[in-house]
């Protein structure tokens, strides 16, 4: 993507490629999760949905 423009490598040289970093760690997170929580088990139900971050829509 932006690995050869200048200021990326730039940037990969002053903090490290953060990217790269990322992507490792969610790798790691989804591996440890599929582990724990097998496919296809959820905390909810078929055809339900969990509420938002704000909470359920208004008028439910």
């Amino acid at each position: 993507m932006f690995t050869d423009t200048p200021i990326f490598s730039r940037l990969v040289a002053e903090r490290g490629d953060v990217p790269a970093e990322v992507r490792g760690e969610a790798d790691r997170i989804h591996r440890d999760l599929a582990r724990v929580m097998p496919p296809g088990t959820g905390l909810t139900g078929a055809g339900q949905h969990a509420p938002g971050p704000m909470g359920p829509p208004p008028g439910r």
